[in-house]
């Protein structure tokens, strides 16, 4: 006898913003049905790269949020929450505390992944549910402290990398002004292709079909698209293309803070947009990749086809 339909919430716990998915997960037909998502922006990673600690602040905006996730998914009867923190907790050396101090406030425990595991994840949640994928294909997921990129089939990884290169870390290692003086953005920019130069060999079999996930990209499609509010039905496999990132780039190396978020742009992600946009240009530049579907899936959804697979197994 098939399983029932099992209602779950994923929790993607990152270095700027903390993701919710709300799915029926139905064993029988291996559809992932989402019932809501959430996207808050709470800048866990501040400073995380320089002090290696998560700061009292930040550890307050994230038990603010997941106790309203919490009670999100008591309305929506959620039976299970799944979360996941990734860089920032990665890197904290005080993420133990953080991790009982969110249990203690909310009941919800946060299990720190490592970056393989987070790519994987990511990779098979990018293209969960979709018809006719293309093969192979590459997955980049442009986050606020790592970046991921994963190739492969929908049945298995053959390549994958996780960089320390984020929005949030090169903004906070390299900016000291928005707009970033020309020096600043030199740097940043060399640093950022010292870590793709080592990284992107592999990825060469599989850069005729790239997805992009995450809210980097997902923003980026917006802007390009010259829409000031998201629209998740227009962004799902907007087809972002290297010269409208190109482009969007040089206007965003010269504008001010204000300018940035006037395009649309919430708080707490314009100030760390303009890097996030240089990781993907020189992603695409390097690559060789003309063209980026972007996708508002990833790790959230990857964590729910893994829990359904494991539902199947069970029935």
């Amino acid at each position: 006898m098939p399983a029932p339909t099992e209602r779950i919430a994923c929790i993607d716990v990152g270095t700027n913003t903390a993701l919710l998915l709300v799915a029926d997960l139905e064993p029988a037909t291996g559809r992932i049905v989402t019932v809501d998502h959430r996207q808050t922006i709470v800048r866990l990673g501040q400073k995380v790269d320089e002090h290696r600690m998560i700061h009292p602040e930040a550890l307050e905006r994230l038990k603010a949020c997941m106790t309203e996730y919490r009670k999100l998914c008591s309305e929506l009867e959620v039976r299970r929450i799944i979360a996941a923190g990734t860089s920032a907790l990665r890197d904290a050396a005080n993420r133990d505390e953080i991790i009982g101090a969110v249990k203690g406030a909310t009941g919800i425990e946060i299990r720190c992944i490592s970056g393989d595991e987070e790519a994987v994840l990511t990779f098979f949640g990018a293209v969960a549910g979709l018809p006719e994928v293309p093969e192979p294909f590459t997955v980049i997921d442009i986050g606020g402290g790592s970046t991921e990129i994963i190739m492969g089939t929908v049945e298995q990884v053959a390549s994958a990398v996780s960089m320390n290169i984020g929005s949030v870390r090169m903004t906070e290692r390299f900016c000291t002004s928005i707009p970033p003086s020309a020096e600043e953005f030199e740097a940043a920019k060399k640093e950022i292709d010292r870590n793709l130069a080592r990284s992107l060999p592999p990825f060469f079999a599989g850069r005729q079909q790239v997805f992009g996930v995450a809210g980097t990209l997902t923003t980026i499609a917006q802007v390009c698209m010259g829409d000031r509010h998201f629209d998740v039905a227009k962004v799902q496999g907007y087809q972002l293309e290297y010269s409208a990132v190109h482009q969007l780039l040089e206007r965003l190396r010269a504008m001010t803070l204000d300018e940035i978020a006037a395009l649309g742009i919430p708080e707490g992600r314009a100030d760390v947009f303009t890097m996030g946009t240089l990781i993907l240009r020189q992603f695409m530049r390097m690559l060789g990749v003309g063209t980026v579907t972007v996708s508002i899936q990833g790790l959230r959804y990857g964590m729910a086809q893994q829990e359904l697979q494991r539902l199947r197994n069970r029935s």
